[in-house]
């Protein structure tokens, strides 16, 4: 009997050990395991909001379709703009979704931009909230992901 505790609680520290490196971990790369290019495309003026979309299309083009380019669009300061209900972008935004693009929106802009207009901002269902869109970035870029700036 005690032979058997033992056993369950050598293997119950196992897999929390292991836990963090055997895909429990939220790890982007795992989405697309076939990837050839991992990309962080950078959206912090609004006036580049097309140019953004249009370099995640010709990405996947290039790359010869979603499965094989891993791409992240990180909005931040007047970027955020693009991931707000209602955007005229909102038909290209969720083609690129379906495409595997994740689109992610920094909270610290959008709490200073409630906080100014004093109304709540309501967001595109397919932008993923982070705290700060400048740190999603540097980590990515620390992963292994080129970051672009169109």
């Amino acid at each position: 009997m005690k032979f058997n505790s033992l056993v369950v609680c050598l293997l119950l520290a196992v897999v929390l050990v292991l836990a963090p490196t055997s895909g429990f971990a939220d790890d982007s790369a795992d989405l697309k395991p076939f990837a050839e290019a991992h990309v962080v495309l950078q959206l912090s003026d609004q006036e580049r909001e097309a140019v953004v979309l249009d370099v995640a299309n010709n990405l996947i083009k290039h790359y010869g379709g979603p499965d094989l380019v891993d791409i992240e669009i990180i909005t931040f300061g007047p970027g955020v703009r693009l991931l707000f209900a209602g955007n005229d972008s909102e038909q290209r935004i969720a083609s690129l979704v379906e495409n595997g693009v994740r689109f992610y929106v920094c909270k610290n802009t959008l709490t200073s931009m409630e906080e100014k207009n004093g109304l709540p901002i309501k967001l595109n269902p397919h932008a993923i909230p982070v705290q700060t869109g400048v740190a999603r970035i540097i980590d990515k870029v620390v992963e292994g992901y080129t970051l672009v700036r169109p």
